[in-house]
């Protein structure tokens, strides 16, 4: 037999089994709830005769099967504070005063305004259940926000979250590594940095103590050494909450830290497809023309192959550019030896507050910092079209790249 996935929401086979008056146990529609009402958001106000009305949007049913209910019979108090919130906001962007018109003794909304407040519970629905589903996948203990008090833009429609690299056919991101250090006090002993010919990265508070473009060798699963060892960073995940929120400045979506972040603390990981430069350069050419900077070239030893978080990656997707960044990229072997192929980590650069925006220099490498003079030191995918920056810093170079 042949399975296809069902691309709807449980929402609407919910709505669509009520409708047809259907039952279906593993989508929770039963004899018990058929009829079951419960307030999805409200839509629409009134006043008749003196008494206050909503247009309830009812969970699970279709919206031919919304109600007017008087305030009096809903429970819902997040709602009509949602509901009125939006209201105000609608009216104090408009600066329309008279969006309440009496007519016929009947107080109502216009119809802008009541467009804007379904529009905007809608889209509080969906960043919730995009919130939801990233912390379903992510593999670290802190949470992962999301918030948008700047327009209606919802969660990305192709974007698919994954924690570590997504190799392209035919590209080998774990080489087959079978052995591990025999320290019991890793920075005390010959480690695996050592083994490699550079330094332990980290001090006994786990903080970055190297500089930019020395790389760092990670304990990996099969070193004697256990989960607590100080050598253990990287690879345990961000250990910050973080916000992916909506920028008011038009760089579309941003990320911003809910925790205060030490100097040279590790912070996020950047993940993506892994795929070949040629491949790199014909996906340069598509996102040149959306206006869209997703490449990031794996450039320690070799320029092979490319990070392409467009479509496939974590937070780090999210966070924009700045040429005066709080974020300083490093290269990272952990699992896989292999030059070509490092794990990107980006590490705090000073102490960020938290509610700052996270930041990092699109142009920066794990060797060099790369600026607008040394624009020849770019690979191919990057001497195309040149995207305006809009970092506003007070050192901004003017363009991404």
């Amino acid at each position: 037999a042949w399975y296809v996935p069902c691309l709807a929401s449980l929402e609407t086979l919910q709505e669509l089994c009520r409708k047809e008056n259907l039952r279906c146990k593993s989508i929770g529609i039963t004899n018990r709830n058929l009829k079951s009402y419960e307030v999805e958001y409200l839509c629409d106000y009134k006043v008749e005769e003196g008494t206050e009305y909503y247009l309830v949007k009812w969970k699970g049913w279709p919206e031919s099967s919304n109600t007017w209910e008087p305030q009096e019979n809903l429970k819902c108090p997040l709602l009509l504070q949602n509901f009125l919130h939006d209201k105000d906001e609608y009216l104090s962007r408009a600066r329309d005063s008279k969006a309440l018109k009496v007519r016929n003794h009947v107080k109502a909304l216009k119809p802008a305004v009541s467009d804007y407040i379904v529009k905007k519970a809608k889209q509080r629905i969906a960043l919730q259940r995009w919130k939801d589903e990233l912390n379903r996948k992510k593999n670290h203990k802190a949470m992962i926000l999301v918030e948008n008090t700047v327009d209606l833009e919802g969660p990305p429609l192709d974007f698919y979250y994954i924690n570590e690299y997504k190799p392209a056919p035919g590209i080998n991101v774990i080489n087959g590594i079978t052995t591990g250090c025999e320290c019991t006090d890793c920075p005390a002993e010959k480690c695996c940095p050592k083994e490699a010919g550079f330094i332990l990265a980290y001090n006994k508070q786990k903080k970055l103590k190297i500089q930019p473009g020395l790389p760092i060798y990670e304990c990996n699963s099969f070193c004697r050494c256990g989960p607590d060892c100080p050598n253990r960073i990287v690879q345990k995940g961000t250990p910050y909450s973080l916000c992916i929120f909506r920028t008011n400045n038009g760089r579309g979506w941003g990320v911003k830290t809910l925790q205060k972040i030490k100097t040279n603390s590790f912070v996020m990981e950047y993940v993506g497809e892994v795929i070949t430069s040629e491949e790199a350069e014909r996906r340069g050419q598509l996102y040149d023309n959306q206006g869209n900077t997703y490449l990031f070239d794996l450039d320690y030893d070799s320029d092979e192959f490319t990070v392409d978080a467009a479509r496939y990656g974590n937070v780090s997707h999210f966070v924009n550019h700045s040429c005066d960044p709080n974020l300083q990229v490093f290269n990272v072997f952990i699992d896989n030896l292999d030059l070509r192929l490092p794990r990107i980590a980006l590490f705090s650069t000073r102490t960020i507050k938290a509610g700052e925006e996270l930041t990092f220099d699109y142009q920066m490498k794990g060797s060099i910092d790369l600026t607008s003079d040394s624009a020849d030191g770019l690979s191919p995918s990057r001497k195309r079209i040149r995207t305006v920056c809009k970092c506003g810093a007070v050192c901004c170079r003017g363009y991404l790249n």
